[in-house]
Parts: C-alpha cells; sequence; structure tokens
C-alpha cells in the first residue's frame, strides 16, 4: 500500500480526552442534500480532508484519514492508515433531506487488524446503521448501509479505530433512495434431535438450561433447515424425525426449509450415493422415486399445518445427484430428476420456493457452467443456493463476484445455504476437528465468538449487497451440532465423534455464544 507524504490539518472540531467518535459532528459549511465527491476524485493524493468532507479524531490524528492514488472506478481512494495506533473519522453531512429510506453503497477494502472499521449513517432520526468492513486486502467489497431519514439529516462516517499499521479503502460512494435488508435469518439445526435424545443440553448465556429453539428465536433467527434422509441407518433426519422438528420450528413461529438429500447419507460434491431402497432401479424408475419421496414428505408436513416454505431438490449438487444415473456425466437425465422433485413440491404447494443448491460460492467459472447447463437442459427453480466456507471456497471477493454473478445472470435469488466459522480450535470429543489450526483460518477471522460473529456479519452484508434486492439472507450450518456422545458423523457408527463442535452456536459450556446476535442482522 502506498503512502505519500501528509501534513496535518487543522482540526476542525475541538479535541477533547477520550470523545468518542461517535459524537455528533459540527455541521459543515459543505452540507447539502446530496453526496459530494463520494470517490475522492477531487483533490489528487495526501489531503486529509477531501472536498466536501470533514474530518475529526480526538488526539490530532487527522492526518491518518488521506487520499491516495489506486481508485476502485477512478484514480483515488480514501485510506485511513498510520505508523501507530489510530482513531479517525471521516465524514460528510448532509441536509435538506426528504424524510424516507436512503441507502448507502460503498466499495472497500480491509487489511483488518482494527478494533472497529465501519460505515454509520447517524444522525438521521432513527437508530444509528453501521456496515462492518469485511477485511478483504485484495479485491473490492461492494457493502450497503440503509437508513430511515426522519428529521431531514443524515451523516455519513466512515470511521476507524485501528492498531499501528491496521489500514481501509473506501471510494466510489453513493446515497440514494432505497432500502436494503435481508429476509433469511436462518440455521440448520439437523442434529439437534439426536443430540437431545443422546443427553445434549443447551443454555442461555445466563447458564440457565433451554430449549435450543426457544434460544435461537429470542436471537433472532427466523429460519430452521432440516435435511432429509431416506432411510438413514440411525432413523434420524428421517421423514418422521423431520415431522416432529417441523411442528417445533412452526411453533417458535419461524419459517421452514426441507433440505432433500436423496440418500440414505451424507450427499455433497464427493458423495451422491442412492438410497439402498432405490439401488437397482432406472432412470425412469428413479425420476418416479425422487417425486415420490418428495411428494411424501412434504404432504405429511402440508397435513400437520407445518408446510415447507422452501426446498432445496439436492444437496451440494456441483456434481449432480443419485450416481450415477443422475451425474452431471448426463444432464439430461440430471434435468428430469431435478424437474420431477420440483414437480412432486409444487404439487403439494405452489408457493413453496425451489431452490437449487450448489457447493464451492468462491467458483464461478464452475458456478456458472452448471447453472448454464441446468437452464440449457430446461431445469426449473426458483432460487439458487450456495455453501460458502471461507477456510474452503475462496475469499469474500470471490465469493460476491460469484454471488452477484448468478443473482444477475440467471434473474433469480440467491441465499447462502450453508456457511459457518470456528469459535475455538481444539476439539470436545475425540475426534479431531474439521478446522483446528490458525493457519486453516481466514485471515483477519481469529477463532474466537467474536471473530464468529465478525465473520457471519461480512457475509451477510455481502449478501443483503447483492444487486436488485435478490440476497435473500443466510443459514449458518449445524447451529447446535454440539459434541455429544453418540451423536457423530457417522449414522451408522454410534462411537463416531465430531468435527464441527467448535462451529456450533454453543460453547463448550452448552451455553449460547455472544456471536448468535448476527441472527438479527437487519
Amino acid at each position: 500500500m502506498f503512502h505519500p507524504r501528509r501534513t496535518s490539518r487543522a482540526l476542525l472540531l475541538p479535541l477533547v480526552a477520550g470523545l468518542a467518535l461517535t459524537a455528533l459532528p459540527a455541521q459543515t459549511a459543505q452540507a447539502a442534500s446530496t453526496l459530494t465527491n463520494g470517490g475522492f476524485e477531487s483533490d489528487g493524493t495526501g489531503t486529509a480532508t477531501p472536498t466536501g468532507w470533514s474530518t475529526y479524531s480526538a488526539a490530532g490524528q487527522n492526518a491518518a484519514s488521506f487520499t491516495e492514488a489506486g481508485g476502485h472506478g477512478g484514480s483515488y481512494r480514501l485510506s485511513h492508515w498510520s505508523s501507530s495506533a489510530y482513531k479517525v473519522e471521516t465524514y460528510q453531512y448532509l441536509s435538506g433531506l426528504t424524510n424516507g429510506n436512503y441507502k448507502l453503497t460503498a466499495w472497500v477494502r480491509s487489511g483488518g487488524g482494527q478494533n472497529s472499521a465501519y460505515i454509520a449513517l447517524k444522525n438521521c432520526g432513527g437508530t444509528e446503521q453501521r456496515t462492518d468492513l469485511p477485511v478483504s486486502s485484495s479485491g473490492w467489497i461492494h457493502i450497503v448501509v440503509p437508513v430511515s431519514v426522519t428529521n431531514n439529516q443524515c451523516t455519513i462516517s466512515i470511521n476507524s479505530d485501528a492498531n499501528a499499521g491496521n489500514w481501509i479503502n473506501v471510494d466510489d460512494l453513493t446515497f440514494t433512495s432505497g432500502t436494503t435488508s435481508t429476509s433469511i435469518h436462518g440455521a440448520d439445526i439437523s442434529s439437534l434431535a439426536k443430540s437431545e435424545a443422546k443427553g445434549g443440553v443447551y443454555k442461555w448465556s445466563s447458564g440457565s438450561t433451554g430449549d435450543a429453539i426457544s434460544i435461537l428465536d429470542n436471537a433472532g433467527m427466523n429460519y430452521a433447515r432440516l435435511k432429509v434422509w431416506v432411510n438413514p441407518a440411525d432413523g434420524y433426519n428421517n421423514k418422521t424425525r423431520v415431522l416432529a422438528m417441523a411442528k417445533r420450528v412452526k411453533a417458535a413461529g419461524m419459517k421452514l426449509l426441507v433440505d432433500f438429500h436423496y440418500s440414505d447419507t451424507w450427499a455433497d460434491p464427493g458423495a451422491q450415493s442412492k438410497p439402498s431402497a432405490w439401488s437397482g432401479h432406472t432412470y425412469s424408475q428413479l425420476t418416479t422415486d425422487v417425486y415420490n419421496h418428495t411428494y411424501d414428505v412434504l404432504n405429511a408436513l402440508k397435513a400437520q399445518g407445518t408446510t415447507a416454505d422452501m426446498v432445496q431438490v439436492g444437496n451440494e449438487i456441483n456434481g449432480g445427484m443419485l450416481w450415477n444415473e443422475g451425474s452431471t456425466s448426463n444432464w439430461s437425465q440430471l434435468a428430469g430428476l431435478l424437474n420431477s422433485g420440483y414437480n412432486a413440491v409444487k404439487a403439494v404447494n405452489s408457493s413453496t420456493t425451489v431452490a437449487l443448491h450448489l457447493a464451492k460460492g468462491g467458483d464461478l467459472s464452475g458456478t456458472r457452467t452448471w447453472f448454464d447447463n441446468a437452464v440449457a437442459g430446461g431445469v426449473k427453480f426458483d432460487a439458487i443456493g450456495l455453501s460458502y466456507y471461507g477456510y474452503w471456497h475462496g475469499s469474500l471477493y470471490d465469493f460476491q463476484t460469484t454471488l452477484d454473478d448468478a443473482a444477475s445472470r440467471y434473474g433469480k435469488p440467491v441465499f447462502v445455504a450453508e456457511t459457518a466459522y470456528p469459535f475455538r480450535l481444539d476439539s470436545d470429543d475425540s475426534l479431531t476437528n474439521q478446522i483446528d489450526t490458525t493457519g486453516e483460518l481466514v485471515s483477519g477471522y481469529p477463532a474466537s465468538a467474536a471473530g464468529q460473529l465478525a465473520w457471519m456479519n461480512a457475509v451477510t452484508n455481502i449478501v443483503e449487497a447483492v444487486p436488485n434486492g435478490r440476497g435473500l439472507g443466510v443459514f449458518y450450518w449445524e447451529a447446535t451440532w454440539t459434541a455429544v456422545t453418540g451423536n457423530g458423523w457417522d449414522p451408522t457408527d454410534a462411537t463416531s465423534g465430531n468435527g464441527w463442535e467448535n462451529q456450533a452456536l454453543f460453547g463448550y459450556d452448552d451455553k449460547a455464544l455472544s456471536s448468535m446476535a448476527w441472527f438479527s442482522h437487519r
């Protein structure tokens, strides 16, 4: 990162020791009803207070905010950086606004490590709205901040509370009428029934024992994802168990996503084995099997008053499903199986959303190739779900690029079907965790409850920023899969362990983690 020599500017506000940067900034002479110099192109490099903007720090550190070459769209950008710890705010006050909903968009990068780094809309008459800057040291990330203006004014605030050498880049801000949000703040809780049966306990953050669904609901979770296996060896995640859990989910006021694996065990990009009951069936028989199984489960859910709101026809089907008949080496057959599932969903309830789900959320070319084939093959679907695990599936920039492209290229709403992050690295049982070393973590996101929360907010912010309001939201994967003897990964082996307990949303003391706060993301 290039740092031109900078000269300190006279402070615009009186310095008060310890004054928080959230204090109401002075109304500057540049106040207007439209954003000025959102691309920071007016002043060249080395300007601590760009045209239209004001700079404030509590300790004479205005020079930590400056313009420099290397913009996202144009030639220049705003940066925050200093060789020593600093707190600085670059802000612009807007007045004479018509009351209503507005949204700020910005392109940002950050090397991470700050105590906080965010863009906020404040003093707008209601609750201050913030979006934390995701850690992305190379690719620019598009973020949004929505706000309701009720007093004809608003302050756009770019904030850093940073350690020595921490940096952010911000560019191409716009402030326009409109709003953004995510409607899905969900979690997969497929492990819960078996955990409870094997003695698993869930606690409120206070330490008192409670119902896991109630705890998650209280944190803001509004959508549950449940997987369905056909005839699993352990008798869990089958039709009967899903029906029982669906009653609890709907009683809590949550919506329901049913995730069909079309297998007796895990289906993912590396395994799509047919259920044993379908093992010798022809392709034609398999299309009937898919229809009947899908219809049977969903119709039973409907009959008990817990109609599915969304359905996945297949789970992480990058390579197809029901191998080998339904592999991507035979797209016409895969299309037939997928449409059989789609038709069954709609036969039960025409308003249930049908999603197709791929893994590798940062794989732009792979996602394009798959859905191009699906569209060419006449596959019917309503939404696109992607798994995105940052330690496996590419950078946040790769993820945003893929997600935005899928939404625009296919004209469908998109969501994160699975993501998760560790709150610690050591194991709570004898099985080594999937992610258990610092080298496996995403840079800038530590294995802590705070790191877990920051990761979830970053992913959700990217979904919220999908153009044209096509970002639906996020499902956290296996929020309740704590280490409980007998509830391991292998349905055929009661002694198998859990390599995921360090990515649950309940700690090793069974208490709800503070990272559950992500459910309350706007």
